[in-house]
């Protein structure tokens, strides 16, 4: 736990510097300036039980997350990065601590905004990463099939790790809404050998390179007062394996009490058959403190 702690609050402290870092900045060629943004958030949950004749399982369960996001117009060029930090820990009864929720997301975008059709049609060039801070297991089964009893490690930090890149346009149809098209790459890292199976890939190869079509979807919006939805969709369906697409569909509806009182609910979809030939599912309902750094 103080390993998971130490690489928690590491990150933690590195993106606020580096967004800090960010809003500091005031010397431009062309006098533009970033616009940064950095919410911090923690949320947590406690049932106890004591002489409760109907029963019941003592829980508690936490989660901390930083989102941040940046950016600016220079010479018709918007560029934007974001990054979303979180980690969850549940505890139940007499069992140990274990992870809830686990993510590091890191993207960049490029987007050329013109006159005639390319007040609309934009120019993009897009970078997004995705893994997670530490182990995860599975306490049901054994998937690599070796004999040993759960719990099982499964995941860790870059193992998977994965990285695409794309080259197209961009449809701004509206300031809240937009669709993405164009020639991607994508590139799958499992640092760990003995995880590569679990992921389709061969126990000699740390990186699976695919190209292919790349498609995303935007949408960020006040659907109500006080009620914000953000949901993302990305497909990518390589050369090779047209017939299988990957996706992931993610979502979260944030409903704002007051300045620091937030309900949040995120839901995520994804697909994808080098990992699982079903669809995945996650859910999570969380009702917590939020304050804006910037």
């Amino acid at each position: 736990m103080t390993r998971i702690r130490l690489f928690v609050l590491s990150a933690v402290v590195l993106f606020s510097f580096s967004s800090t870092a960010l809003a500091q900045e005031t010397v431009k060629p062309d006098s533009s300036l970033w616009n940064p943004e950095v919410v911090a958030k923690l949320a947590g949950s406690q049932v106890g039980f004591q002489n409760w004749a109907e029963g019941g399982v003592n829980t508690f369960a936490f989660s901390v997350g930083l989102d941040g996001k940046a950016e600016r117009e220079r010479s018709g060029w918007l560029q934007k990065t974001t990054g979303k930090l979180s980690f969850g820990l549940v505890k139940q009864d007499t069992l140990d601590f274990r992870k809830a929720e686990d993510l590091i997301r890191l993207s960049a975008m490029f987007n050329y905004s013109g006159v005639g059709f390319l007040d609309k049609l934009h120019p993009t060039i897009a970078f997004m990463a995705r893994t997670q801070f530490t182990a995860g297991f599975n306490f049901e089964k054994n998937p690599l099939g070796d004999g040993r009893t759960p719990p099982i490690k499964v995941s860790d930090f870059m193992s998977p790790g994965t990285f695409t890149q794309s080259i197209g346009m961009t449809y701004q149809a509206k300031p809240w809404i937009s669709q993405r098209v164009g020639i991607g790459g994508k590139e799958t890292v499992v640092m760990i050998e003995k995880l590569r199976p679990l992921y389709k890939m061969s126990l000699d190869k740390t990186v699976r390179l695919e190209i292919g079509l790349e498609a995303f979807t935007d949408f960020d919006k006040e659907i109500f007062k006080n009620v914000f939805l953000k949901s993302t969709a990305g497909l990518f369906a390589a050369f090779n394996k047209p017939e299988s697409p990957d996706l992931i569909w993610e979502n979260v509806l944030n409903m704002k009490v007051n300045s620091w009182l937030q309900v949040n609910v995120e839901w995520a979809v994804l697909f994808d058959r080098d990992v699982s030939e079903r669809a995945q599912f996650k859910e999570i309902f969380s009702v917590g403190i939020s304050y804006k750094f910037i």
